[in-house]
């Protein structure tokens, strides 16, 4: 009889934490239900809970059993192949032309908002990012831009830090449709005038979510929040454009499809103790943090997502209506 190959099922990563502590963590806080279908992804994701499918090889008759992924977009081990096919079909969408990274970052006064009224305050984000870019374009290039936005909600230590990636085309299309309006040299648009108007459109579009009572807030409330959001400014970073079209889909790579934290990154669970590696962006280093398990869950379930929730969105010419079309006659026009 040939040999039958099983797959490894030993859990790793973010699934060993889950499978040797939810019990732990669920002493002190609550599972709500969609953290609980996080929780059962991950511990039966590439085991035969999930089934599989049988592979027989012609000639020695070895049988090798393959279990399935969870695919659920938490996993860290169920991002490779997404990420790989939404880059493939981008191929086709990269412009010759530069590409700017943008970051919209919310204060984290908004946090504890963000945190209860998730669905609410990220389609907030998307909608106030967007609009201050496409106005930006008309303003200052005189026509309509196209970039793709990817939602963090992260930092490097598994805390909240909600902010935009935005990877925009160095150049707009005319309102008319007949010229491409190239940025000029390594500028796109002043951080500090982009924040401006950024923060202006948050607070005016989380305004009308109150009126709405989609956000429940007293005035007196959301006046006082709203003093101390205009106390600060508000952080934008426009980083250096990236040059080469051939290098636009390695750039994106690194932002698409991740999750709050690699398993490559979790180095030890040892005593109910979690190490993990992060970037010390002030030193210029990797160090590592060491927490309970409890700890660990508890932040890495912060980062979940509502339900059927689009974290990848596009925008102007870029958008998914007309988007092969408007490509197509874009570079017609860039000969």
């Amino acid at each position: 009889m040939p040999p039958i190959i099983k797959p490894e099922t030993e859990r790793e990563g973010v699934a060993r934490i889950f499978e040797k502590h939810i019990a732990d963590y669920q002493v002190q806080y609550p599972l709500w239900p969609q953290h609980r279908k996080i929780v059962h992804d991950l511990l039966n994701c590439r085991t035969e809970v999930l089934g599989g499918h049988i592979d027989r090889c012609d000639r020695c008759g070895v049988v090798r059993i393959t279990y399935h992924s969870c695919r659920n977009r938490h996993c860290p081990t169920c991002q490779h192949m997404p990420r790989e096919r939404w880059l493939e079909q981008r191929k086709a969408e990269i412009l010759p032309t530069d590409y700017f990274h943008v970051v919209f970052t919310l204060p984290h006064v908004l946090n504890p908002i963000v945190l209860n009224n998730k669905k609410v305050m990220l389609a907030i984000l998307f909608k106030s990012a967007s609009k201050t870019l496409l106005a930006f374009g008309q303003n200052e290039l005189g026509g309509k831009l196209g970039f793709i936005t990817t939602l963090h909600t992260w930092d490097q230590k598994l805390n909240a830090h909600f902010h935009l990636h935005c990877l925009v085309a160095g150049g707009a299309v005319s309102p008319d449709g007949s010229t491409w309006l190239p940025c000029k040299g390594n500028y796109l648009f002043n951080a500090r005038a982009l924040s401006l108007v950024f923060r202006g459109k948050f607070m005016e579009t989380m305004k009308r979510a109150c009126k709405r009572k989609d956000l429940k807030f007293a005035d007196n409330e959301f006046n006082q929040l709203k003093a101390r959001l205009y106390e600060k400014p508000w952080i934008i970073d426009v980083r250096d454009p990236v040059k080469k079209p051939e290098h636009v889909l390695e750039y994106l790579a690194r932002y698409t499809h991740r999750v709050a934290i690699a398993n490559s990154r979790i180095k030890s669970l040892e005593n109910g103790m979690v190490t993990f590696t992060f970037k010390n962006r002030k030193k210029k280093r990797t160090a590592t943090l060491t927490i309970t398990a409890v700890e660990f869950i508890r932040r890495f379930l912060l980062h979940s997502l509502p339900k059927r929730f689009v974290r990848i969105r596009h925008y102007g010419f870029l958008s998914n209506r007309n988007r092969s079309a408007n490509l197509s006659a874009i570079r017609q026009l860039m000969d």
